[in-house]
């Protein structure tokens, strides 16, 4: 009696081509009928976050926000009217070039945009789990399909088969 494969050598037999044999086929499609193969990737990927990821999150989703935009415009405004208007003089904390707010500026931005990045490739690495889990869905779809189907097509035969044995009987009476 031949043992039957272990579900890493079928897969290696998948990733090397797409040709099974009947009794593999079978053992794949018991695999994967049989076993959930999804997975809730928000999760799995929440339960790997670091304390840096959820900072780049959090920072990312401020960043990203009317709320941000209209607050730093609010703060930009009150800037130039402050070292204009308010404080004259000996007084102005920064003059007309506003030389320190493009410091400030530059540094926010500087910081600001790796932060951003790690956010978005975390997001992209997310996107990728996402998409092989679909994949993996969709292959024991296909696959739960494509038995299902075969079923039917044995059943039909196996009716044809006695409707043909009746419609025999019954001449031979």
């Amino acid at each position: 009696m031949e043992k039957r494969k272990t579900k890493k050598e079928i897969v290696k037999m998948l990733l090397k081509n797409n040709e099974l044999e009947a009794q593999d086929e079978e053992e794949l499609l018991d695999l994967l009928i049989d076993q959930p193969i999804s997975i809730d990737v928000d999760k799995q990927e929440e339960a790997k976050m670091t304390k840096g990821d959820r900072i780049a999150d959090k920072v990312s989703e401020i960043a990203g926000s009317w709320r941000f935009i209209i607050c730093f415009s609010g703060f930009l405004i009150f800037w130039v009217i402050l070292n204009t208007i308010i404080l004259r003089g000996d007084y102005q904390i920064d003059e007309y070039p506003f030389i320190l707010l493009n410091l400030l500026l530059s540094c926010l931005a500087a910081l600001q945009a790796p932060v951003i990045m790690m956010s978005q490739n975390r997001q992209a690495a997310k996107d990728s789990l996402r998409n092989q889990n679909d994949y993996r869905t969709d292959l024991k779809s296909e696959l739960i399909l494509e038995e299902l189907h075969n079923k039917m097509e044995e059943i039909l035969r196996n009716q044809r088969r006695i409707l043909k044995s009746l419609e025999d009987d019954e001449e031979k009476m």
